[in-house]
């Protein structure tokens, strides 16, 4: 499973948004590698976080008015969304730092194929 790939979901209407950020198709993914996830949604956001830390994921939804790109604030979760479907909730057993101004214990995504990460992630935690 090392090395393996799981594109973050653009929609195309969403496309010239993301794109002020840096999220591209191929700067957007969700990547395992070892021990660790290595996450990337342009150059907005960028991290390395330890599987031991996965607690698991889930499939789940993104609310329309949490809006599209990266999100933090207002909720308990962390939003790398670049669409509505696909969304894959990861938890983590302790939280997870960004930007050095919040802290979460959950980070939302919109992959191209959460069934297949989802059952990645099961796999190793």
């Amino acid at each position: 499973m090392s090395g393996t790939k799981f594109p973050i979901r653009i929609d195309p209407v969403w496309r010239p948004l993301l794109l002020l950020g840096g999220a591209t198709q191929g700067s957007s993914y969700l990547e395992i590698e070892r021990d660790a996830l290595i996450v990337r949604f342009g150059w907005l956001y960028q991290d390395t976080l330890q599987l031991s830390n996965i607690e698991g994921a889930e499939e789940g939804e993104w609310p329309i008015w949490m809006g599209i790109g990266w999100r933090v604030g207002f909720t308990d979760r962390l939003g790398l969304t670049g669409s509505y479907e696909g969304i894959v909730n990861v938890h983590f057993n302790e939280p997870i730092h960004v930007w050095r101004i919040a802290s979460f214990k959950t980070m939302a995504v919109s992959l191209e194929d959460p069934t297949t990460f989802v059952a990645a992630i099961s796999g190793l935690t």
